[in-house]
């Protein structure tokens, strides 16, 4: 979700773009409680700090690069900067972790039989498990899609949904799954906007619910499997999961629980960031990631046998 907010006029020059992303970021982005908490960041430290290297007259790419590593400071995925040559973000949520997921061995279980629709590829594994295969919730997941994948695995004895690196997409998408897990209407967490210009100018928390499928359900047990990878929409499916029973196996997830919202410099870059913080269902951000409920990492010593040590695990569960 995206969306505009208006700024007072700042002058196109590296000092005017400076003060202009700063005060966008100081006036709407919503982690700067957790981040001051988490990482001691001091936004107003950082204005100093960064202050002094756009003093200088700067080219677009100097510019760009100082720019891109103030708000790097922040190490959130949901913030960056793009130019018509180059996007600065901060992926350290992923890329300073093992991956703990292979596309030579996903390949492997798949094999060449399996079916796909909306992106999500599934089949029988050899156990008669189900298997999902979601790597992104960037396009639209339609309700009769859905239920053709959950009819064609009904004969299944339980069922693995494999959203490992997905980076996310639309919330709506994983909703639209997570929906087909639950028999009631639930509560799956909580979020809240921002009301003024100071960091802990909140809403109160509002619910977030999460209502039943009037069409077909899965009633057999259900393992997630998450990495570092999972972010965002993707992390939000994983904090819907967990409510409705699911279990989690693997490592823990990247995070990203902010709804993203969008602005523009004097010179026409345009700014990402997250603007609404969201919470699980014990009021508990997970801007940071969720813990698995099992934490299963990729072996060596499997990779060697062409085994997946998270599917394999997770298929023990049934």
């Amino acid at each position: 979700m995206t969306s505009c907010v208006n700024e007072e006029e700042f002058e196109n020059n590296p000092n005017g773009n400076f003060e202009a992303l700063w005060k966008i970021m100081d006036e709407h982005y919503c982690f700067f409680p957790l981040k001051e908490k988490e990482l001691g960041v001091n936004w107003n430290e950082v204005h100093e700090r960064y202050k002094r290297q756009v003093s200088a007259p700067l080219n677009s790419d100097q510019l760009f690069e100082v720019l891109g590593n103030m708000l790097g400071e922040l190490r959130d995925g949901h913030v960056n900067m793009s130019s018509s040559f180059d996007l600065a973000r901060n992926w350290s949520w992923r890329e300073d972790y093992p991956a703990n997921v292979s596309d030579t061995l996903l390949r492997a279980y798949l094999d060449t039989d399996y079916r796909q629709t909306c992106g999500m590829q599934y089949r029988f594994l050899d156990d008669n498990i189900g298997y999902i295969r979601c790597s992104s919730f960037g396009q639209a997941i339609g309700d009769g899609n859905i239920d053709e994948i959950l009819f064609y695995l009904a004969p299944a004895n339980g069922l693995i949904i494999d959203v490992r690196s997905n980076g996310g997409g639309m919330l709506t998408s994983a909703e639209a799954l997570a929906r087909r897990f639950t028999n009631r209407d639930i509560i799956v967490g909580y979020m809240q906007h921002k009301t003024g210009k100071g960091h802990e100018d909140f809403s109160a928390m509002a619910e977030q619910h999460l209502s039943a499928s009037n069409r077909l359900r899965w009633q057999k047990k259900v393992v997630v499997l998450t990495n570092r990878g999972v972010y965002s929409a993707a992390n939000e499916f994983v904090k819907y999961m967990k409510v409705c029973g699911a279990t989690i196996v693997g490592d823990r997830t990247g995070g990203g629980a902010g709804m993203p919202f969008s602005s523009e410099l004097p010179n026409g870059w345009s700014i990402r960031f997250s603007a609404c913080p969201m919470y699980d269902i014990n009021g508990n951000s997970t801007e940071q990631g969720i813990n698995p409920d099992i934490n299963v990492a990729l072996s060596d010593e499997d990779f060697r046998r062409g085994k997946d040590s998270i599917i394999e695990y997770a298929r023990k569960l049934f």
